[in-house]
């Protein structure tokens, strides 16, 4: 029971940052839809770990309801991880054609000047 109360405690820390950060406009609203949403699910998680407990040994898992809790936030994370790679990555791609195309234009206007002096 102390760690459900100490973990809702965390919980509520992290909402109140995150309304901090939303009235700091340091937040899209998309953002702070996702992470609201999140925070609420993993308090009601906490909230309902007996009966998180009961549906895990109905369906005949050996682990309790905070490891069942525990392995899809990993995995959760484990996706997010790789989302924000592959976003990082289409970033650099389009950093590396923004950089082409303005090296090309200023190769571009350096030839106009030779030809213009001479």
């Amino acid at each position: 029971m102390i760690q459900q109360v100490l973990a809702l405690i965390v919980i509520a820390f992290f909402l109140a940052r995150l309304f901090w950060q939303k009235q700091r406009k340091e937040l899209g609203a998309n953002e702070f839809i996702f992470w609201l949403f999140f925070w609420f699910l993993a308090a009601i998680a906490i909230v309902s770990l007996k009966w998180i407990d009961r549906l895990v040994a109905s369906l005949g898992f050996s682990g309790s309801g905070i490891e069942i809790l525990f392995y899809v936030g990993v995995v959760i994370s484990f996706y997010l991880i790789f989302r924000l790679r592959l976003k990082l990555e289409r970033i650099e791609r389009n950093l590396t054609e923004i950089v082409r195309h303005l090296a090309i234009q200023e190769e571009m206007t350096d030839k106009n000047k030779q030809k213009i002096n001479k």
